[in-house]
């Protein structure tokens, strides 16, 4: 076990190292800059402006200079908010993106499991068509999509919820429910399908064979294992969603990190798209590694030494 997690921590370095890089090549690669305004700025002060972010030298001064900082968890300066570091962007939007995502993770999984268990344990009966059909409307209607309606018939019509910005409870519920809306389909079919496979395996039937009521068979041994395609989908899952959603964010004018990232790369400011880019990769990374941990616990015929 220790010896798996050393791998995976050493992958994992080496992972973030590649992202690092090739998002640093990628950024310098394409044309245009932070500072390429329509009203073009005088040579002097260009030079003036390059001199104050290193962006006179060397790209591979630039390069070690920015890893140099990156191992002290210091990601540079931002170009477009003078007087801003990209740490202070990051400070101010992950928490809030990480609330309106967890608050959705849980959703999901409070209604996507019990509704997969539902729709497997009535396979062919109404109630298993039912949960397919809102599983497909959940999967298939995009998130801008679900975010107008909601904003519409929920905000401006009822006025049940206020329609943009962030601060209270009231706040929460539109955005939640529309970065829910996926993340719960998805949960949902992936529970049915392998609790499915898992109650016509051969040590349920004769658990069942031996009198042990179905409720017990079900929620004791089936589910335990039936989880595990869920815990998959959750590494990437919390990773992403906790970093916030572009669209979501957006259209509901909520100041977290999926807002920034839109108007970072509207303004090329590179060094906040580097810098975001680095740390939801990084969450990303040590999720899909604490989902590989998690496996253990849930299924202990997985041997993580071989």
């Amino acid at each position: 076990m220790l010896r798996y997690v050393v791998k995976r921590l050493v992958s994992c370095i080496v992972t973030m190292w590649v992202i690092a890089t090739i998002t640093f090549i990628l950024m310098h690669a394409i044309p245009g800059g932070p500072f390429d305004k329509e009203k073009k700025i005088p040579p002097e002060i260009m030079k003036q402006i390059q001199a104050r972010y290193n962006l006179d030298k060397p790209l591979w001064w630039q390069y070690q200079e920015y890893f140099k900082n990156l191992l002290k968890g210091d990601f540079g300066p931002s170009y477009r908010y003078i007087g801003r570091t990209v740490n202070d962007l990051i400070k101010d939007g992950f928490p809030i993106s990480a609330q309106l995502g967890g608050v959705s993770v849980l959703v999901a999984l409070l209604f996507g499991i019990p509704f997969g268990i539902i729709s497997a344990l009535n396979q062919g009966k109404w109630q298993d068509s039912f949960v397919m059909f809102l599983a497909t409307i959940g999967i298939t209607i995009p998130s801008f999509v679900l975010s107008t309606l909601l904003l519409y018939f929920l905000s401006f019509k009822l006025g049940l919820f206020p329609s943009m910005r962030w601060g209270t409870p009231r706040h929460f519920v539109l955005p939640a429910i529309a970065l829910a809306a996926t993340p719960t389909a998805f949960v949902s079919r992936l529970t049915r399908s392998s609790l499915l496979d898992v109650i016509r395996q051969d040590y349920i039937r004769t658990a069942k064979a031996k009198g042990i009521p179905d409720k017990i068979v079900v929620y004791k041994h089936a589910l335990k294992n039936a989880i595990l395609p869920v815990i998959t989908y959750l590494g990437p899952l919390v990773a992403g969603i906790l970093t916030g959603s572009f669209v979501v964010e957006r259209i509901f004018s909520i100041p977290g990190m999926g807002r920034q990232f839109v108007e970072s790369i509207t303004n090329r400011d590179f060094t906040t798209i580097l810098g975001l880019t680095i740390f939801d990769s990084f969450l990303l990374v040590v999720f899909n590694l604490l989902v590989d941990l998690l496996y253990v616990v849930f299924d202990p015929r997985i041997k993580l030494d071989n």
